[in-house]
C-alpha cells in the first residue's frame, strides 16, 4: 500500500484541511499519515474560531518518524499556519524526498483575489519557496497570480493562462496545474502545463450556480490520492474535477445542507466506482 503524509491544519469541524485530505485520501486505497501544521476549533470563515499554532511539533515528529525509518510515496501539503512554518517544511521536504516518491503542494492562501485575512503581504514569496521544492503545484488563479506577480483577471484568453502557467513553471515544479479555469459561461476546470515535456492538457466540467468552502481540498487530496493509484497527472485531474462537481451537486441536493462544506462524504462510493 502506497503511504502519503499530508501536512496542514486540521480544522475540527468544517469540512476542509485534513478532515477532508485524511478520509478521501483513506477511501481511495492509499494510507494518510499527517503532519498536523495547527489545530482550528473551525475554519476561518467561522467567526471566533481559536487555532493552536503547531510550529514547535514539526521538527520533532519529522526527527521522530527519520529515527524510526519511515519514508513515504508522496508528500502533499495544504494550508501552512504562518510564514515562519515555511522553512520547517521545506526542511520536512529535503529529509524524506527520495528519487522516486512525490511533492504535491496546493499553495492554500487566497481566493477571490485576495489573500486570506491570516497572511500578510510577505506570505506569497515565502510560499514560492515551498512550491519551489515541488513536483506538482495546484493554485487557483488568485494563488497563481500572488505567486508570479502577474495580474489577477477574471476575464482571460488561453494565451493569459498558458503565460501564467509558465511562470509558475519558472519557480521550480515540473507539473503545474491551474484550477478555476474557464473559457466558457457553463464551463470549469484545470489547464496544467509539463514543463519538461512542453506539453498543456486541459479538462473541464459543468459549472454549478455555488461557491463552497473546502473544495479545494477536495480537489488536491483526490489528485494526490489518484496519482498514487497509478493514474496520470491528466487523469488524477479529471477525477479530481468530477468527484468535486459531484460532491457541491450532492451538497445542493442536500434539502438541509451545511453552509461551511461540501457533502464529500456520501458520494465517495462514486469515487471508489471511478478508480476501478
Amino acid at each position: 500500500m502506497k503511504r502519503i503524509v499530508s501536512v496542514q491544519d486540521i480544522s475540527c469541524l468544517g469540512k476542509c484541511s485534513l478532515t477532508v485530505a485524511l478520509p478521501i485520501i483513506s477511501a481511495m486505497g492509499v494510507e494518510c499519515s499527517i503532519l498536523p501544521t495547527a489545530v482550528l476549533s473551525t475554519h476561518t470563515m467561522f467567526k471566533n474560531f481559536t487555532c493552536k499554532d503547531l510550529t514547535d511539533q514539526i521538527n520533532p515528529i519529522a526527527h521522530h518518524w527519520q529515527q524510526e525509518g519511515f519514508q513515504f510515496d508522496a508528500i502533499y501539503t495544504g494550508y501552512l499556519a504562518s510564514k515562519e512554518q515555511v522553512g520547517d517544511v521545506c526542511a520536512f521536504f529535503d529529509t524524506f524526498k527520495t528519487p522516486d516518491n512525490l511533492i504535491l503542494v496546493d499553495p492554500a492562501m487566497a481566493d477571490n483575489g485576495k489573500l486570506y485575512p491570516a497572511f500578510g503581504p510577505d506570505f506569497p514569496a515565502e510560499m514560492a519557496k515551498v512550491c519551489a521544492k515541488a513536483d506538482v503545484i495546484v493554485p487557483n488563479l488568485t494563488e497563481a497570480s500572488l505567486l508570479t506577480g502577474l495580474p489577477y483577471r477574471t476575464e482571460y484568453d488561453e494565451e493569459y493562462i498558458r503565460q501564467m502557467l509558465q511562470a509558475l513553471a519558472k519557480l521550480g515544479p515540473r507539473y503545474v496545474a491551474l484550477t478555476g479555469v474557464s473559457f466558457e459561461p457553463e464551463k470549469l476546470g484545470v489547464m496544467y502545463y509539463d514543463q519538461q515535456a512542453g506539453q498543456y492538457g486541459s479538462y473541464f466540467n459543468e459549472r454549478l450556480p455555488v461557491a463552497i468552502h473546502g473544495t479545494g481540498d477536495v480537489f488536491a487530496s483526490t489528485c494526490v490520492g489518484a496519482l498514487m493509484r497509478g493514474k496520470s497527472l491528466g487523469d488524477a485531474l479529471a477525477l479530481a474535477a468530477d468527484y468535486t462537481v459531484e460532491c457541491i451537486r450532492a451538497t445542493l441536493a442536500d434539502p438541509k445542507p451545511s453552509w461551511y462544506g461540501v457533502n464529500f462524504e456520501e458520494v465517495i462510493p462514486y469515487l471508489v466506482r471511478r478508480l476501478g
